[in-house]
């Protein structure tokens, strides 16, 4: 195999695959990256058997010319090294070529390194996938919809299906819905189906497979396609493949868990809110106590107040633009409002209290396309 390819290019699909490597892996040959060159240009893969990415580098696009391929061929190279190698190398144009026994030479202007190679014939195929039913997301919506909901998912083993985010598709519309049975995200969205009936209900995404792929797309206008089998899901952008395992087992019916009604209504600049709740945990410094206590008063003032017992006790006083219902006292966990607060694309938001036992719902006054669900705390 050898080849001449533009640094820049190289760089920058080698980082997109390394994202699915880790070194943990049981399975050797996938802390490599697998490089293989054709007619059309270079592929290169990544994977730790839960995340799979491929990236191709065509030999030219309308404008440049990337890669001049002199011989076919495939070879896997150990991932952490041949990154940081490609990284520093001095000059613009690479060129990569293999000998018998794997010997791979890289070349870059005086710079040459001369790394083994391991056998491409022993690393795992990716799935091959039908492609009967696709539906189709902006890149800009979807990784506004892995930052809405992302940050919700459990970081605890103990239930595996809570560590990722819950898809389903109905009426066209996409459903997603993240919990750690303390607090929920939710947000909709239409999207286009190849097909009329394309309807799904569970399935369960990776946090960490969510996280990986919204950091390697860009934000553009251009369409995904995604595809769902039955334990895989599919992203495809152009010149990128984006393959992560499904969770198993049955995700909590959320819908439930949902008021309806509403005892205390507020209407809050979003900001403010956010500002004033991260104020009150500056005097719980090491994270451990984020209670915050919140009351409503008459002429639609709000009484925030945080107590570390050692340290102090902090109180902010916030007008409402709106105050309805009865009078309340509610304590929560003040970490995950602002989780919430700080990916809510409004100014101003609603927040729905049923007594200061129930879970309390907080929504954007713009759009009705996101919600957030919060236990309450118990203080005795």
């Amino acid at each position: 195999m050898k080849f001449t390819i533009q640094r820049e290019q190289f760089v920058q699909s080698v980082q997109h695959v390394s994202k699915a490597i880790s070194s943990r892996t049981t399975i050797p040959i996938l802390t490599g990256i697998k490089i293989d060159a054709s007619e059309e240009g270079v592929t290169l893969t990544g994977s730790d058997s839960d995340i799979s990415i491929e990236c191709f580098i065509p030999k030219e696009d309308d404008e440049n010319e990337y890669v001049e391929i002199e011989e076919e061929g495939s070879i896997v190279l150990q991932a952490k090294v041949f990154a940081d190698i490609v990284k520093k190398l001095p000059e613009n144009k690479i060129e990569v070529t293999v000998q018998d026994q794997f010997a791979t030479t890289l070349k870059s202007g005086s710079s040459v390194f001369n790394l083994n190679g391991l056998d491409p014939e022993e690393y795992p195929r990716l799935p091959q996938i039908e492609e009967d039913s696709v539906f189709k997301l902006p890149t800009d919506l979807l990784k506004n919809i892995i930052r809405q909901t992302g940050f919700a998912v459990s970081t605890v083993e103990t239930r595996p299906v809570l560590t990722g985010v819950h898809w389903k598709i109905e009426d066209g519309e996409l459903i997603c819905t993240s919990t750690d049975s303390h607090r929920l995200a939710m947000r909709k969205a239409k999207v286009e189906t190849n097909t009329d009936d394309l309807e799904f209900s569970n399935v369960i995404i990776p946090g960490r497979s969510l996280g990986e792929l919204s950091k390697i797309l860009d934000d553009s206008e251009e369409w995904i396609d995604i595809i769902v089998t039955e334990n895989q899901i599919l992203f495809k952008a152009e010149n990128i493949l984006f393959f992560s395992r499904l969770l198993d087992g049955n995700y909590p019916a959320t819908e439930n868990m949902i008021p309806t009604t509403s005892k205390t209504g507020l209407k809050l600049d979003t900001k403010v809110l956010l500002q004033a709740i991260e104020r009150s945990l500056l005097l719980s410094r090491d994270g451990k106590n984020n209670v915050v206590n919140l009351k409503t008063m008459d002429n639609g003032q709000i009484e925030i107040t945080s107590v570390t017992p050692e340290v102090g006790k902090v109180t902010e006083d916030l007008q409402a633009i709106e105050l309805t219902g009865e009078e309340l006292r509610i304590s929560f966990n003040g970490k995950n409002l602002i989780d919430a607060l700080k990916v809510v694309d409004s100014s101003e938001i609603h927040v729905d209290f049923t007594g200061a036992m129930s879970p309390f719902v907080l929504k954007p006054v713009d759009h009705d396309y996101t919600l957030h669900l919060f236990s309450p705390v118990r203080t005795y």
